[in-house]
């Protein structure tokens, strides 16, 4: 069966390197969320339904989703 998870792409201000992404990534998955972080991009994909929690674990970290 397919995943039909909704997910959303952000921008993510604040990461100064590919390792701020991992931290990133890191931190979400200890909260049982999924993640997806581009450095480059400065972007961050995620499920629509943990928006809100995903929010205030990032802005916990330093980090600002726009």
């Amino acid at each position: 069966m397919q995943n039909s998870t909704k997910r959303r792409i952000f921008k993510i201000k604040g990461m100064d390197c590919p390792s701020c992404a991992t931290l990133i990534e890191c931190e979400l998955e200890d909260a049982k969320i999924k993640a997806k972080v581009n450095f480059a991009k400065e972007t961050i994909e995620i499920e629509i339904d943990k928006e809100e929690k995903t929010r205030k674990i990032v802005k916990k970290l330093g980090y600002l989703i726009k």
